[in-house]
């Protein structure tokens, strides 16, 4: 281990998704090595997410301000919403510009062993969408809801739990990606071809 403030920045990057111990020392070292102009200014985008960056309040998505871009942009068709896990999702599906509705960002997937049952999700502000109330209670009634988990054990738990819940509404087509997905994978890492494919071949459930 390393003194003082050298291991404690090792420590605190090594909690971050994705970077183990050896990565996280790595870029310890490179932040000891850089210019301090470039440290400032990770400093200071760092504290402008912190501060400036909000979720949607209507789809839960990553904003600058109240409503996000897709929410906000009256183009989109309101009455088609994509469900996803995270914000990265979204950009997945707009990369296969095949989707021109509008999203709802649950913040993750069902996950049991890790504690994450519904109430950790975003699954009641999407049941207030389709009754109408909330901030989007001036919305167009949706007619279609396209579940886009991951196509992984968490991601098929959470769709199986949010077509029972979803049953309940009359006239809402509830819908699924078409097969063609791996499994196991995310949706953030399926080139736009196959996601595009799974998009405009979703099946009814």
């Amino acid at each position: 281990m390393f003194e003082g403030p050298v291991q404690d920045l090792i420590d605190e990057l090594g909690r971050l998704p994705g970077v183990g111990p050896k990565s996280a020392q790595r870029i310890a070292f490179h932040l000891l090595a850089a210019e301090p102009a470039d440290v400032s200014r990770l400093q200071e985008v760092l504290q402008k997410v912190k501060e400036g960056v909000r979720f949607c309040e209507v789809c839960g998505n990553v904003s600058e301000r109240e409503r996000c871009r897709y929410c906000a942009d009256a183009r989109r068709d309101p009455t088609v919403v994509c469900v996803v896990e995270e914000p990265k999702d979204v950009l997945a599906v707009e990369r296969t510009r095949e989707f021109k509705g509008r999203y709802h960002v649950l913040g993750g997937a069902l996950d049991p062993l890790a504690g994450v049952g519904p109430d950790s999700l975003r699954i009641r502000e999407l049941l207030a969408r389709l009754g109408g109330t909330g901030p989007a209670a001036d919305e167009t009634e949706i007619a279609e809801v396209i579940i886009a988990t991951d196509p992984n054990t968490e991601g098929e738990a959470t769709a199986t739990y949010l077509v029972r819940l979803l049953r309940d509404f009359p006239g809402l087509s509830v819908t699924r990606l078409a097969s063609g997905l791996p499994m196991g994978g995310d949706l953030e890492f399926a080139d736009e071809l196959t996601l595009g494919r799974a998009l405009s071949g979703r099946r009814v459930l």
